[in-house]
């Protein structure tokens, strides 16, 4: 259900979530027909999706903007929500933010995940050599979630938390992922994403990103500068599981302070592709060395 709200002509039009917030990544209508759908869970979800949207504390009128729900369901779900100990009242008592209960949810995804302990250890590895940051992202729709990251050592001002979403169509793990679907997948994904600017940078054009996928096939990797955040470059290449079909994909992003795309595309990539070889089959990539020389 999404909030309303009467306009002067005393129609009802969608409510607006704040300013920069998402709305919730939660189905906005029920499936039709379909009797085992629970609202009352959809909602509760929607209610601790808003508080990932950058801002810690929310008060119940932005809990249902974002949410995209009623007020009078936002308040039963955010007081069922804080007798079960996932949110809690702010310092000041005006809005509600979550509790450490709530990383349990996260934790139970991500514990005993085969995918991220075959591919820790190549992770660490990849990080150590060259010295930036690696993550490891799978798909959820049309966005790429990072489930395991290792920062750089070095000051890099750009910060991507797990759980972190961003869209397919104009990062390089997203490009890279889609270079392992189907064509026609991929022209179905691409048509269901909003292909907005989020820099000056950004790839919009359907046949451009298209044909930056298609060079994925023939390079290996994927790469963006800049089209997410100002000063970051990453390149990123699949991951591929059983019967051959792309579970993700792992990237290696650095600051412009440091490097140029085409450095990182001839001295990071090929380490990129070994790793992301290694995670996919599960063998151990030959060893990069210690201390690599890419640390100078």
């Amino acid at each position: 259900m999404v909030a309303t709200s009467k306009s002067r002509t005393g129609r009802k039009s969608p409510a607006r979530a704040p300013k920069g917030a998402r709305r919730a990544a939660v189905p906005a209508q029920p499936p039709a027909h379909d009797p085992l759908f629970n609202d009352s869970a959809q909602k509760a979800l929607a209610v601790l999706e808003a508080f990932g949207q950058g801002r810690r504390v929310l008060k119940l009128a932005e809990v249902a903007e974002v949410a995209g729900i009623t007020k009078p369901s936002a308040q039963r779900c955010i007081h069922t929500l804080e007798v079960l100990g996932y949110l809690r009242r702010d310092r000041r008592g005006t809005g509600w933010g979550l509790t450490p209960r709530a990383l349990g949810i996260a934790r139970a995804y991500l514990c005993g995940y085969r995918l991220i302990e075959q591919s820790t250890r190549h992770l660490v590895d990849l990080n150590r050599a060259t010295g930036e940051s690696v993550s490891l992202s799978e798909p959820d729709g049309t966005d790429m979630v990072f489930v395991a990251r290792f920062p750089s050592h070095k000051r890099f001002l750009i910060d991507f938390p797990l759980g972190t979403r961003l869209p397919m169509y104009c990062t390089a793990s997203g490009r890279a992922y889609l270079s392992a679907l189907p064509s026609a997948q991929v022209q179905q994904m691409l048509g269901g994403s909003p292909l907005r600017a989020l820099t000056p940078m950004t790839v919009t054009d359907p046949r451009r990103i298209l044909a930056l996928i298609e060079a994925v096939r023939h390079d290996g990797y994927a790469c963006s500068e800049q089209e997410c955040y100002r000063g970051d470059l990453t390149v990123a290449a699949p991951v591929i599981g059983e019967g051959g079909h792309p579970v993700g994909a792992i990237n290696i992003s650095a600051p412009t302070s440091r490097w140029r795309l085409d450095e990182m595309r001839a001295k990071l990539a090929p380490l990129l592709i070994e790793t992301a070889r290694a995670v996919s089959s599960g063998a151990a990539p030959p060893a990069h060395g210690s201390p690599s020389p890419l640390l100078g």
